[in-house]
């Protein structure tokens, strides 16, 4: 019987698939959704959120714990996020007014706010803007500091106090607690700078004498209105780019996404694109194959590895026609075989194993042997 080996199947066995074809486009994709994924995951998320020194913040860098404990003794908070809110607000001579994220402060704004301000017993900025700054006329220096500052002036309000924060800004124009040359709590034209916002927060307000700063310095008055300026309160031309208002993990996602275009183009650009196919089905008949690979095992002389491959082709089909299986080991053809022709063990197993070949007489004594071997166990 003859039995033909197709080697080449023609144009669909050659094709490489569409995943193949498109992998390094898949891999690029799955990189930068990952790297969003990450990104995202990396990003602080919660109910709401909340800017530094926000009055209803319950965040380490928040300020919910020194509301409550003013309204525990007897002040009155209310807390306004617009510039108009605060034209709706209440200010008499018993109300003080405190301002925190002045950055959201617009020269309109704080012309309205100064003006809105004139029957207040107190006005106090929290560490205003630079340009805020600027435009009230105050002096500032910005030092870091992680000691702890003594009031040091004639008010009696702050007697024997110290604070302690990680960073306070001290002004040329202040007095009380005076720090690299400056002072942290700075006086002027109808308001008061306090230069140590972090006092203030959750996180700082049991440093020190932090606490009984921040409750003196806010709670004077029964009426305070604690104003946290919104993004509407800047004038058109002053309003943040919309830039401002993107995740902030849109940015280094961006930068992935440019790197992986730029290793993408790269990988493409250095092949020299698909592979011309060109299907040859060709039929080799299994006689020709096994005289073709006899004709190199004689050329080569390898009549050890040619006598392997005989014995593994005989173990191979013994153990098909014995119910082997296919992992039988060569012990086991052995056995089944002695126990089915009756041969001695020690004959059938050097026949199958491991009989020394020295030339080619000996290789062709084998070959013959082992067909006899394998007609006796089919005919028993």
């Amino acid at each position: 019987m003859t039995v033909e080996t197709q080697v080449a199947a023609g144009p669909a066995a050659e094709r490489p698939g569409w995943f193949r074809r498109h992998r390094p486009l898949l891999a690029v994709a799955l990189a930068f959704v990952i790297a969003v994924v990450l990104a995202y995951v990396a990003t602080p998320k919660g109910g709401e959120a909340y800017a530094p020194y926000d009055p209803e913040s319950p965040d380490p860098d928040g300020s919910r714990a020194l509301v409550r404990v003013l309204e525990d003794h007897g002040v009155e908070v209310d807390i306004v996020r617009s510039s108009d809110a605060l034209d709706d607000t209440d200010i008499g001579a018993d109300t003080t007014v405190f301002v925190t994220g002045t950055d959201a402060l617009g020269g309109d704004t704080a012309s309205r706010l100064r003006e809105r301000t004139d029957d207040a017993a107190d006005l106090i900025l929290a560490e205003p803007a630079p340009y805020v700054s600027a435009m009230l006329g105050i002096p500032y220096a910005i030092t870091q500091t992680s000691e702890t500052v003594e009031a040091e002036c004639d008010d009696p309000r702050w007697d024997g106090l110290s604070i302690h924060a990680d960073a306070v800004t001290a002004y040329d124009a202040g007095s009380c607690f005076p720090h690299e040359g400056g002072a942290v709590l700075a006086p002027a034209e109808g308001l008061t700078v306090w230069g140590a916002p972090q006092v203030l927060t959750n996180d700082q307000i049991l440093r020190a004498d932090n606490a009984a700063v921040a409750l003196r310095l806010l709670g004077e008055s029964d009426h305070l209105v604690w104003y946290v300026p919104s993004f509407e309160d800047l004038a058109p031309d002053e309003a943040h780019s919309p830039a401002s208002l993107l995740p902030r993990w849109i940015k280094p996602a961006l930068w992935l996404l440019l790197l992986a275009v730029v290793a993408f183009a790269v990988t493409r650009g250095r092949r020299l694109g698909p592979l011309a196919v060109e299907p040859l089905p060709v039929h080799v008949r299994a006689g020709e194959t096994t005289r073709s690979l006899g004709r190199l095992y004689r050329r080569s002389g390898d009549r050890t590895h040619a006598a392997t491959t005989l014995r593994h082709a005989a173990r191979t089909r013994l153990a098909r026609r014995l119910r082997l299986g296919r992992d039988a080991t060569p012990e086991a053809v052995v056995r089944a075989v002695v126990q089915r022709t009756g041969r001695p063990d020690l004959e059938v197993s050097t026949l199958l194993t491991d009989a020394p070949i020295e030339n080619d007489h000996d290789l062709i004594t084998l070959a013959n042997a082992l067909a006899a071997l394998e007609e006796e166990v089919r005919h028993p």
